[in-house]
């Protein structure tokens, strides 16, 4: 007998375009850099494997990655230590035992929209209640601590933040996670922050929500910054507490994350970090071509993405957002319907340009020619 809860769920609008494409089509519409790892990181996950590391490891992850983690993150908040880490399989999984660890029945969380796809599920399989507030393009896909404020009630126990943003590509302030902090605080209120994409801004710095405020979870993973989705590793930093106590769920869901590829991730966060860097700087190449090309076709209005590899133009056209997919799609190019992130996505489509320069002009060619024939 199937829970109600599960039977209410629709399968992710991302992956339903996903499995209608077929070899041939242009692919913009799935989230995954479209390199490979670094050959010597690759070896490195390998001769982990032939060394005997097959066996299970810490619950919390292999010591000496954590503690090259809490180095890393420590430029947010001086006091991170190993003990405020904890390695996950995924981000995936960080983010879902961070919402069944602190919520419950009743509690109200509040979660952007639109937003990345899992957010809404997961707080609706811990038994709390989803409450969605807007990150507008009018406002730079950034949220307003006013509407917020409007949102909460007594019931509202925490919120999740995303930046750089999926699937908006924008990037939040300092002065922007300041004021959600403060009113976070003012009010008790727990901030999860989804940051996968900290190490792909284009313009500034990443801002993190690690700082003052303790009640942060800081959810985070390998899988975009090293162009290894497949492998299954990220990470939460918040408070050595809270980590023995989410740590039991951890525990009672996978038991260890992997042990060959943290040894190999240990070694890209210490000698590869030059890869992040030459594949963010050919995503901001990539993002200039593909927002250039949508601002010159008719009824697209795309906002320059300051972060991650997403552009999520409005499209001014009589036809549902994800209508206008399944045009492009039965024209060679897969795209997002803006409403697969929610509701208040309709009217968007999102674009991955984690894909090459040709491909990008091949599928913004074919969009236009789409676009001349709706005229």
């Amino acid at each position: 007998m199937i829970n109600e809860r599960i039977r209410r769920m629709e399968l992710s609008g991302i992956r339903k375009m996903f499995e209608m494409a077929d070899e041939d089509t242009i692919n913009l519409g799935l989230g995954q850099p479209d390199f490979n790892p670094p050959d010597d990181v690759i070896e490195c996950y390998e001769r982990a494997m032939l060394e005997g590391y097959n066996g299970y490891g810490s619950s919390y992850g292999l010591p000496t990655l954590r503690e090259e983690i809490a180095k890393l993150q420590s430029k947010y908040r001086s006091d991170i230590s190993s003990d405020n880490v904890m390695v996950t399989v995924g981000a995936t999984e960080a983010l879902r035992i961070s919402i069944e660890s602190t919520l419950g029945p009743g509690d109200e969380v509040l979660y952007p929209e639109p937003g990345f796809v899992l957010y809404y599920p997961q707080i609706t399989l811990a038994g709390a209640k989803p409450i969605s507030y807007p990150v507008l393009q009018s406002n730079d896909f950034i949220p307003s601590v006013d509407k917020l404020e409007e949102l909460r009630t007594s019931e509202t126990k925490a919120i999740i933040v995303n930046s750089p943003g999926n699937p908006t590509g924008g990037v939040f302030t300092k002065k922007a996670v300041e004021e959600i902090t403060r009113w976070a605080m003012d009010n008790d209120i727990l901030i999860i922050s989804d940051e996968v994409y900290e190490m792909m801004v284009y313009e500034n710095e990443h801002v993190s929500f690690l700082g003052d405020y303790d009640n942060v979870i800081a959810i985070n993973s390998f899988s975009k910054t090293f162009a290894m989705t497949g492998w299954r590793i990220g990470f939460m930093v918040t408070s050595s507490d809270w980590i023995k106590e989410i740590g039991k769920l951890h525990y009672y869901t996978i038991a260890c994350p992997p042990t060959p590829p943290q040894h190999a991730i240990l070694y890209a966060l210490q000698d590869r970090l030059d890869f992040v860097e030459e594949m963010t700087s050919t995503f901001k190449k990539r993002r200039d071509v593909i927002v250039s090309r949508l601002n010159e076709i008719d009824g697209f209005d795309c906002l320059i993405p300051k972060g991650a590899f997403y552009a999520f133009p409005t499209i001014d056209y009589d036809l549902s957002s994800d209508k206008f997919a399944l045009m492009l799609l039965e024209k060679g190019v897969l795209a997002t319907p803006g409403n697969a992130f929610g509701p208040s996505g309709e009217g968007h489509i999102r674009f991955s340009y984690a894909n090459s320069t040709e491909n990008i002009h091949r599928a913004m060619d074919i969009l236009e020619e789409l676009v001349g024939e709706l005229a």
